[in-house]
């Protein structure tokens, strides 16, 4: 039903501080959530947990679930099947939960899925800190601004994403 509960984001409470890295040999956590370089080595950061934190982010944009086996195959992992789609900006509107069509502006959208992209990084050290994410979604619910395609914001976007072709 999507209704908002935030946890399971804790796993670096106990692990380490900083740039410092955990290593368990027992992982655990919830599949889908959490973040590549634990799952393959045991390595946790304190970064691991926006990686998990991006994973709720695009189940919000997407309205899908981060893992359905009801899927077609390889589009059963909502990030491995979405994530390259991401920055095509001419797919973003077929990514976008219906539901939400017309609540949003397409720069907040767009806002959006970059914060998204960067907290799913691969590399822990180029995913932002929960500080940066906050900043963010802050930002993006205080805006109220106008959007057209000669916006600095969208041709910033449009520079670094480009359209995926």
């Amino acid at each position: 039903n999507y209704n908002a509960k935030i946890s399971n984001f804790g796993l670096a409470i106990l692990g380490p501080s900083g740039a410092d890295s955990h290593v368990t040999m027992r992982v655990v956590g919830t599949y889908g959530y959490a973040a590549p370089e634990y799952i393959a080595k045991g390595h946790l950061y304190v970064k691991s947990d926006v990686y998990g934190f991006g994973v709720v982010l695009l189940e919000m944009l997407t309205g899908m679930q981060v893992v359905d086996a009801i899927r077609p195959c390889g589009e059963q992992n909502l990030v491995e099947w979405l994530k390259p789609s991401l920055s095509n900006i001419r797919k973003l509107k077929s990514i976008m939960d219906i539901r939400m069509e017309g609540q949003y502006s397409i720069e907040a959208a767009l806002l959006a899925v970059q914060l998204t992209l960067k907290c799913l990084e691969s590399e822990p050290k180029n995913r932002p800190a929960m500080k940066e994410v906050v900043e963010t979604l802050e930002r993006i619910e205080a805006d109220r601004f106008e959007f057209s395609p000669r916006s600095s914001r969208y041709l910033k976007f449009y520079a670094y994403f480009g359209t995926g072709d």
